[in-house]
């Protein structure tokens, strides 16, 4: 497990303002076993799953939905909490840009067991 030291309060904002890549998440703070990401998204993720935990997204602004096998989407609009359970297949996607708080265990991989060139290693995550 990967300990690294956080600030117990940041302003979220300020937060975004260093993402400069969509669909690369930033690890800003840790609660037990459980890191807090916040990311940027803009258009189609990929589909994957994350066979072991449960996802918790919070947009903070914009629109996301969250597309499932069988046709079912989910519409979140800012200030929507979804969560996705684990072992379920799903697609995140933005039409325009969406600020999100991601709340999953320390070893969620990004794109669970699907390797893409969005891909970011925990590490990545962490820098």
């Amino acid at each position: 497990m990967l300990s690294l030291p956080f600030a117990e309060s940041f302003d979220l904002d300020t937060c975004f303002e260093d993402i400069t890549e969509h669909w690369s998440p930033k690890v800003v703070a840790q609660v037990n076993d459980q890191y807090v990401k916040v990311a940027k998204l803009l258009g189609q993720f990929v589909w994957h799953n994350h066979a072991q935990q449960d996802e918790l997204f919070y947009v903070v602004r914009g629109h996301l939905k969250i597309e499932y096998e069988g046709g079912r989407v989910a519409q979140l609009p800012a200030g929507s909490i979804h969560v996705v359970p684990k072992g379920v297949m799903h697609n995140p996607v933005a039409d325009d840009e969406c600020w999100i708080v991601l709340i999953e265990p320390i070893d969620t991989l990004h794109t669970g067991d699907v390797e893409t060139p969005l891909s970011k290693t925990i590490e990545q995550q962490l820098a």
